[in-house]
């Protein structure tokens, strides 16, 4: 039985994840991974880090993040509780979408989640207060290979539901991207 299935976006490679609960008087039953489904998506590798974040208040932006190769990752990313407006910006050089971004509103309520491939750079708002985000990576965190884009670069033009609320100041003062970014490598 399949507890889970695979829409894809107009994002070459990056897929939205349904989950199908199964539940009863007790509660449910969510299928988070399936290394034999995802496989089909695009996922290849195994699950190397699971991270889980917390976000208090409605209207924090975390992201753009991403990591260049070779420490480039797919990503997993599920809310389990409150809701968010997820953003994903293909950044690999000589993609047909490079540059496009795609996001997708995943909640607790509507067990969505959004598999991003290696070369997006990923980022987040908080539609809600108490948001819990789990993600699971194909490749650690290096630090030395960690690459970032200003959410609201003018470039992007992402038209984020809310204003800023707050905003690390690392992730504010992430590079504006311009003419001469090629994109990166996986």
């Amino acid at each position: 039985m399949d507890l889970f299935s695979i829409v894809g976006t107009p994002i070459l490679g990056l897929k939205v994840v349904e989950r199908k609960p199964l539940g009863d008087s007790r509660g449910f039953l969510a299928r988070i991974f399936c290394a034999d489904q995802l496989e089909n998506a695009g996922w290849k590798r195994p699950v190397i880090q699971i991270n889980q974040t917390v976000t208090k208040k409605r209207g924090t932006v975390r992201g753009m993040h991403f990591q260049n190769s070779p420490h480039a990752e797919m990503k997993l990313v599920s809310c389990l509780q409150g809701e968010i407006w997820d953003v994903a910006v293909d950044l690999r050089k000589n993609s047909p979408t490079f540059l496009k971004w795609h996001a997708e509103t995943l909640s607790s309520e509507n067990c969505r989640a959004l598999l991003i491939p290696e070369g997006f750079a990923h980022g987040f708002q908080a539609l809600s207060d108490d948001c819990e985000l789990l993600y699971l990576h194909t490749s650690p965190y290096v630090r030395e290979a960690e690459g970032g884009i200003r959410p609201n670069d003018p470039y992007l033009d992402v038209p984020w539901p809310l204003d800023f609320f707050e905003i690390s100041m690392r992730d504010a003062n992430h590079p504006l991207l311009n003419d001469q970014f090629m994109g990166v490598e996986i």
